[in-house]
């Protein structure tokens, strides 16, 4: 099975953010998980999936409980 890695761009415009914030995201411990090879940060696909997953609500004034305890 292939790993599937998404630049910090392809995830920006996936989630339709500036690629800034996911910067930002990573300097305060948040968003999903990513790998750094020098001065390139990649996410994997399935890290993206379980971010997006436990972020997954229910309705407005109940959460769905987080899986895994990513933020």
């Amino acid at each position: 099975m292939e790993v599937q890695h998404l630049s910090q761009k392809e995830l920006a415009d996936r989630w339709r953010l500036s690629p800034y914030t996911l910067e930002k995201w990573r300097m305060r411990g948040l968003g999903p998980r990513y790998i750094k090879l020098g001065n390139r940060v990649i996410y994997r696909l399935v890290d993206i999936e379980a971010h997006e997953a436990s972020h997954t609500h229910a309705g407005t004034s109940q959460p769905l409980p987080c899986q895994g305890g990513e933020v």
